[in-house]
């Protein structure tokens, strides 16, 4: 069942921003409705009982690739989230 971030946050005892900061993330879908997101309620409860940072690395670069490949942009103006993170990580 899709319900709004507010009824997600209450659903879950959490803070609506942390419900945006997942749909913003790409850690939890979304669909846009007007200028609400509505979310499915199982997969709100699927990711508020995972511990934190439970996701891998290369599910993270999946998801964003996957997101790059939906919204393509200049790849000479734009990188992808995961060439930035990788960039970093060489760096230290």
């Amino acid at each position: 069942m899709l319900i709004t971030v507010p009824q997600a946050a209450r659903l879950v005892g959490r803070n609506p921003e942390t419900i945006r900061r997942w749909i913003w993330s790409g850690r939890l879908a979304s669909q846009r409705v007007g200028t609400q997101h509505l979310v499915e309620e199982d997969e709100v409860h699927r990711i508020a009982a995972a511990p934190a940072g439970s996701r891998a690395w290369s599910e993270w670069l999946d998801l964003v690739d996957r997101m790059h490949e939906e919204s393509p942009v200049d790849d000479a103006v734009f990188d992808t989230v995961g060439d930035i993170l990788d960039e970093v990580r060489r760096g230290r």
